[in-house]
């Protein structure tokens, strides 16, 4: 017994002395049960709405302050007009937009009957499902407010309306996220293994000995992958319009210069990994773990980013599916050109510039 005790003493003193395991042990758990408890969700919090009331009378504003109150909703402008409507959903400003009609009391006290019509982006139809029945929850109670004490009910009917994607079809939304998650690791996970293969193989070494500068090998090993991806891209839209039933609404050409973008983004992102990883199965789990679950978890695809608190939504801007994410719904569902992308793309080329700049930098530091 005094043996098995002095062997579980060594043990323990091993985990607490190796700071990679306890870090698996301890700490992983806790960043688990923080991400998981905030994004694992299906509740929708905190959407920008916008209300456009053409009345202006005592019971819009109740219902917009009922509306606003909520912690579903975020009030974030006043709109005078059917394009002011269009032009903020472009943005991406807005996810839905409440629409009170003129003489909306006047009706309802007089014919005891009023419409309301909600106008929801169905780029994410199941996002836009919920948001309209939220809305439609809030405007019933203030329906049933109104009847407690008449004889003849007061009627609010919500007449819904579907930008984008008026059949709800879960594909809209899909096939974005599909993208973005499929690049993201075939480009990063393969470019990682297929340097590091160099370095376990000890050609690497070969390799730079030859007339090429250590960024041209570099390069030359990236763009069959950049070739493959773009493969795979066509491969993608192909599948999605022909038998997904997804249409291409926007720009091809558009849509596949971004894609490409975003796949040199991915790969800089392998190169990095590459300069860290020892082992092909290192690099393999940090392009797997490091970032499978952040494009899952961060890029809007399964889990709207305003119900995360502030400082994770921080932490989505550095995830690049997030902002290729956006470009592709842009583009492919919403059919928008350039100039309601050229945030998100100045962002991918920024992100593409540093990654590069950092990987080529410790590249040559490292093996030259």
């Amino acid at each position: 017994m005094k043996q098995f005790l002095i062997f579980v003493k060594i043990e323990w003193f091993h985990i607490w002395r190796d700071r990679r395991t306890l870090f698996i042990l301890i700490c992983m758990p806790i960043v688990q049960i923080i991400l998981y408890g905030f994004a694992l969700t299906n509740e929708v919090k905190n959407s920008n709405v916008a209300i456009f009331d053409q009345s202006r009378d005592v019971s819009t504003m109740q219902i917009s302050n009922e509306i606003a109150a909520s912690r579903y909703f975020n009030l974030v402008k006043n709109v005078y007009s059917y394009n002011d409507i269009a032009a903020t959903f472009r943005k991406g400003k807005i996810r839905m937009a409440i629409v009170f009609p003129q003489n909306f009391r006047y009706d309802l006290l007089h014919s005891n009957h009023a419409q309301i019509q909600l106008i929801a982006d169905a780029s994410d139809p199941n996002t836009a499902n919920t948001l309209t029945s939220y809305a439609s929850v809030i405007i019933n109670d203030y329906q049933q407010s109104l009847n407690q004490n008449d004889d003849l009910p007061y009627t609010i009917n919500t007449q819904v309306r579907m930008l984008y994607n008026p059949e709800l079809k879960g594909a809209y939304g899909f096939v974005p996220g599909v993208m973005a998650l499929v690049l993201m690791l075939v480009c990063t996970m393969m470019t990682s293994i297929s340097i590091v293969k160099e370095k376990e193989m000890g050609t690497m070494e070969v390799l730079l000995v030859s007339p090429l500068k250590p960024f041209s090998i570099v390069i030359a090993k990236t763009v069959p992958y950049l070739f493959v991806s773009l493969l795979n891209i066509i491969c993608i839209l192909l599948l999605s319009v022909y038998v997904l039933d997804v249409p291409i609404v926007g720009s091809i050409l558009l849509l596949m210069l971004e894609s490409t973008l975003f796949t040199v983004t991915s790969l800089s992102v392998g190169i990095l990994i590459s300069n860290f990883a020892e082992t092909q199965q290192t690099a393999m789990f940090a392009a797997m773990m490091g970032l499978f679950l952040p494009t899952l978890l961060f890029s809007g695809f399964l889990f709207p980013l305003e119900n995360m608190p502030v400082p994770l939504q921080v932490i989505a801007n550095i995830v690049p599916s997030k902002w290729y994410y956006i470009i592709v719904k842009n583009i492919m569902i919403k059919g928008l050109g350039f100039e309601s992308v050229w945030r998100e793309t100045i962002i991918l080329a920024g992100m593409t510039s540093a990654l590069l700049g950092v990987s080529i930098y410790k590249f040559k530091i490292r093996l030259a």
